[in-house]
């Protein structure tokens, strides 16, 4: 007699290392890098390429954390699970959850509407921007409901897009490498330059740090990972790796190809680089905003890919309600969770005013950064935890959430410093979600699931 096939209550694992490397290099390659860039050569001249150098080694201290933690700890919560499973406080696992979740609600809100108003540029028509970033964030989340493998292609697609505008930045570049002095910083008052410092780069690196930003989405599907073991770590840090790379050949080939003073300036430097670098392309400003819109939308996916698989995940730790658990019958996907997830971006893009919250959630990420190290940490000191696969020395967890502690203080710092106005708000809206959160754990009372208590 024929086989039964094997049922699967669960989510379906689905991904092999590749789809995990592409995942991360989606999450990070965004648009971000085409305005970086000049900021950062307004503080280190041609000397960016260190700060994306410096910013990817703090960065893979937390990444190397994250691959340890999602090779062990296979689970779609994500850091709520592996905060509960360490420390065993139910309200911070359920703060750590909503912060992760807001990182992304409202990245996809900014990023819906900015498809909107690109898509009104290319087509050079009036469009109701709020009413089709909801349809971009309808069809993105018919593309999730299809399932992970659909979802992956996609990501695919775009990941492959937004890579080829930097890389051919990089190729029609090339050809100026060599042409300045790549340690030149910006001159003081009396017209004498500031040297290479600690200070200087780490100046930059604060800046740049925020560009890997994203490789922390992969701890919230490793449950639809086939070999988390190997594959996590092998997607994770690949990612990290090859984003380093291509960062800090554009860096290079943007100072090579125009004036650091002149990237500083432009409110669209890299754009300014490809035209420099190959004047003979015609149309190079639709180009790169086609690949502009690729980017944000595939940002778009893959964070309402991991928001639905991070409500699934809470709610089977106990955290959120049990329906937000249901999955499709046949594709195996958190069809309810997509669902809601639906409803919120669309009432924050009815709202507006999402941007000082989209910037305040960066700091929430930097806190829940510091408490993966510290669980990763109390998880290595217990006894008949998981220590086979990826692992990494304690010295990485104390040095990952020192370094994100120390963003948390800069950040902060320079929100009440500034001389912009509101630039305090991001913190103090940071603060408010905590709290809000922790308001809504007592009120709603979640049952908070033994099964990933402190052994």
């Amino acid at each position: 007699m024929p086989e039964t096939p094997p049922i699967h209550s669960g989510l379906q694992p689905s991904l092999g290392p590749w789809q995990v490397l592409f995942y991360g290099l989606g999450s990070m390659l965004g648009a971000g890098i085409y305005a970086l860039v000049g900021r950062a050569a307004e503080s280190l001249g041609n000397a960016i390429w260190l700060a994306f150098l410096a910013a990817m080694v703090a960065a893979l201290l937390t990444g190397l954390s994250y691959a340890c933690v999602g090779g062990r700890y296979a689970k779609a919560g994500g850091a709520a699970y592996v905060t509960q499973r360490a420390l065993g406080r139910p309200a911070l696992s359920y703060m750590v959850g909503i912060a992760v979740m807001m990182s992304g609600l409202t990245s996809m809100a900014t990023g819906c509407q900015a498809i909107a108003e690109n898509l009104e540029k290319a087509l050079g028509m009036a469009l109701p921007i709020k009413a089709v970033a909801i349809l971009i964030v309808f069809l993105v989340g018919c593309v999730i409901a299809r399932g992970m493998k659909e979802s992956m292609w996609l990501n695919i697609l775009c990941t492959v897009v937004e890579a080829s505008g930097l890389l051919f930045i990089i190729v029609v570049g090339m050809k100026f490498w060599g042409a300045v002095n790549y340690l030149e910083t910006p001159t003081d008052v009396s017209g004498v330059g500031s040297g290479i410092t600690l200070a200087l780069v780490l100046q930059g690196a604060v800046l740049m740090f925020f560009s890997f930003i994203g490789f922390e989405d992969i701890l919230n599907v490793s449950e639809e990972v086939k070999n988390p073991k190997r594959d996590i770590p092998f997607g994770l840090i690949g990612a990290m790796i090859v984003a380093t790379l291509i960062y800090m050949a554009v860096a290079i080939t943007a100072v090579s190809v125009l004036p650091w003073r002149e990237l500083a300036a432009s409110k669209t430097p890299l754009m300014e680089v490809a035209k420099r670098a190959a004047p003979w392309f015609g149309g190079i400003d639709r180009i790169y905003l086609g690949v502009t819109i690729f980017a944000i939308g595939n940002t778009a996916l893959l964070n309402y890919l991991m928001g639905s698989r991070l409500l699934y995940g809470m709610s089977h730790q106990g955290l959120m309600p049990s329906f937000l658990g249901r999955l499709h019958t046949k594709r195996r996907t958190p069809q309810m969770a997509i669902m809601v997830l639906f409803c919120i971006v669309a009432l924050l893009i009815l709202s507006g005013g999402v941007k000082p919250l989209a910037e305040a959630t960066v700091l929430l990420l930097l806190v829940v950064f510091t408490l993966v190290n510290v669980s990763l940490l109390v998880l290595k000191h217990r006894e008949n935890e998981p220590v086979d696969g990826f692992d990494v020395p304690r010295l990485v967890p104390i040095l990952g959430a020192v370094v994100c502690s120390v963003l948390v203080a800069v950040r902060v710092q320079s929100a009440f410093t500034s001389t912009k106005p509101d630039a305090g708000v991001a913190p103090l809206i940071a603060l408010a979600t905590f709290m809000v959160s922790y308001v809504l754990f007592r009120l709603l009372k979640p049952k908070a699931a033994s099964a990933v208590a402190p052994l």
